[in-house]
């Protein structure tokens, strides 16, 4: 069994990412001859056969489900060493990959990148937005520099977590379901029809826990993954929701914003691999975060 070269791993997951050898050699500005060689030339070094085919895409077998973690950590490794070697040029290039939930995207990233970009003009900046879990396998696999999320996230001994911010979760209600205190409760709530985050979120997980702590069982009308759509659905007059304070800087007249009793928040932490090099680049957005931390 003989050693891999960057090239051919670069292949083999521009092949699995895109589905196609030929888009796979166009991204890499490859012929597709010269791709597929790669691509027999690493499979001749590891002794195993790592794409297959199936309903015309390119589909990694069960060997090539093993290597692909590690071969994006290899090209994540050497992203770090061009990234490196750009802060020692200049400082002022590089490539950050961040990887978010939904509303921090929204309502969390935009000032804060743009504060990023304004101290460093020449910085690739990409985002990518899912539920906690996906974003920490994305991180942990190399395929992300940072992650922000909402805590809780599982153990493991290659990530390490900082929490910058504690984030209120707060109801959202249509004027005309409004209570007459200024507070509610779990059972409050439960008896208007719930329009909630969707299942398997972190937030959503909190706020489940919230409604069984006070023996209530939670039974959503709706169930949304956009924020956004929530609000406009509250807005309707549809039903009620309880989502997070840094979404409800602006609402419509038509809702009132309750706080929950007992008190609810959820805490927003970033995530990096212990290994990452802390380049120029990802210390500026640290720096940013702490910032609009207020540390």
């Amino acid at each position: 069994m003989g050693y891999p070269t960057l090239r051919q791993l670069m292949t083999f997951l521009a092949a699995v990412d895109s589905g196609s050898i030929t888009a796979a050699a166009k991204s890499l500005h490859l012929t597709q001859p010269a791709a597929s060689q790669q691509l027999r030339d690493l499979e001749r070094a590891l002794g195993v056969r790592l794409l297959d085919r199936a309903k015309g895409r390119i589909i990694p077998t069960r060997a090539g489900e093993a290597i692909l973690a590690a071969a994006r950590r290899a090209q994540s490794a050497a992203d770090d060493i061009v990234a490196a070697a750009a802060q020692a040029r200049d400082g002022e290039t590089g490539r950050l990959r961040v990887g978010t939930g939904a509303t921090a995207c929204i309502y969390l990233l935009p000032d804060i990148l743009a504060r990023v970009k304004r101290r460093m003009p020449r910085l690739e900046v990409t985002v990518a937005t899912g539920n906690t879990s996906d974003i920490v396998d994305r991180l942990e696999a190399g395929a992300l520099d940072i992650a922000l999320v909402t805590l809780p996230i599982r153990a493991s001994r290659a990530l390490m977590k900082t929490p910058f911010a504690v984030d209120p979760l707060l109801a959202l209600v249509p004027r005309s379901l409004a209570p007459a205190t200024s507070a509610v409760g779990a059972a409050q709530l439960g008896e208007l029809p719930l329009i909630l985050y969707e299942a398997g979120s972190n937030t959503r997980t909190i706020v489940d826990a919230w409604f069984r702590r006070a023996g209530v069982a939670a039974r959503p009308i709706m169930e949304l993954g956009s924020v956004e759509a929530i609000k406009l659905l509250v807005e309707s007059g549809l039903g009620a929701s309880i989502l997070p304070n840094l979404s409800l800087k602006k609402v419509a007249r038509s809702t009132v914003i309750c706080p929950l009793r007992p008190a609810l928040s959820r805490e927003l932490a970033y995530v990096l691999r212990k290994d990452k090099v802390i380049d120029r680049g990802l210390r500026v957005l640290l720096d940013e975060l702490a910032k609009a931390a207020g540390k």
